[in-house]
């Protein structure tokens, strides 16, 4: 696959913006759904990573390119698609973003150390306020989130983290990424069988149209425009540009499902999201 042309830097500060929005736009979809029709998230989980899948074949396939990928990561993929829908039943936008970022950075830092990378002082220091925002987050008082939805969204920044560490290295990541999506739907349909036997699948006309652009545009193809731009952003900057993401969440839970922005989500944020900062600016 021939490399991807680096972009200038308007063009590619404009895709970086709409990527963002778009990966924070799947958090606010979800909620939506979830909260304000009558799908369940079994169901939305199998319309989204199937719309996905649709969206990623056919553009592989219009290019004449073989699908990719591997069942290791299609089955990370469906472990954050279905642990993330059923989290959001019961997070607000903003908690449950923060909580999946932070899961995520903390699996890839996890991985890292495994594999024998050493950390300085400074992403010491970084690590330790991102997991100190995140306990104050979790924390037993009157605005900490459901701790089995909690858990649940922790399950899927784990998931996620996991499918980026597969995805390492692919020479043709879009391939991949639909040779991935194509396996997580068939996982996901049988997860939505399940529910059916057991008399828990409930389809929504608007709640299947927010899988389908959430699986569509704000997964599908916001990774092929996130595939397009990277090799126009340093490392540093792509990783740092995606602390974007929860606040973006958190901003759009407040204008498209009317949440609060509670003072504990405010201060969890600025800790965790400046410890993360700390994390990628001391490689």
């Amino acid at each position: 696959m021939p490399t991807p042309p680096h972009l200038s830097r308007p063009v590619a500060l404009a895709v970086t913006s709409l990527v963002m929005v778009a990966f924070a736009a799947n958090s606010v979809l979800a909620r939506l759904a979830l909260v304000s029709t009558d799908i369940d998230a079994a169901s939305f989980t199998a319309v989204r990573v199937v719309a996905g899948a649709l969206v990623l074949v056919l553009l592989v396939r219009q290019r004449g390119r073989t699908l990719q990928g591997s069942w290791r990561a299609a089955l990370a993929l469906f472990v954050y698609a279905a642990a993330f829908s059923f989290a959001y039943l019961d997070l607000s936008t903003g908690t449950g973003a923060l909580l999946l970022f932070g899961a995520v950075q903390g699996t890839m830092v996890g991985a890292g150390l495994a594999g024998g990378e050493r950390m300085g002082a400074v992403r010491w220091l970084g690590s330790g306020l991102a997991l100190a925002g995140l306990v104050v987050l979790v924390a037993p008082g009157v605005t900490a989130p459901p701790p089995g939805a909690a858990a649940l969204m922790a399950a899927a920044g784990v998931g996620w983290g996991a499918y980026s560490l597969a995805g390492r290295g692919q020479s043709d990541p879009i391939a991949a990424t639909a040779g991935n999506f194509a396996r997580g739907a068939l996982l996901a349909v049988l997860l939505a069988g399940a529910a059916a036997a057991t008399g828990g699948l409930s389809l929504d006309p608007a709640g299947v149209g927010w899988a389908v652009l959430s699986g569509a545009v704000t997964s599908g193809l916001g990774y092929v425009a996130w595939y397009a731009v990277l090799p126009s952003l340093r490392a540093a900057s792509a990783a740092t540009v995606q602390l974007s993401v929860p606040v973006l969440a958190a901003l759009g839970g407040v204008a498209f499902v009317s949440e609060p922005v509670t003072l504990r989500l405010a201060i969890a944020s600025v800790v965790t999201l400046g410890g993360i900062a700390l994390v990628v600016r001391g490689r």
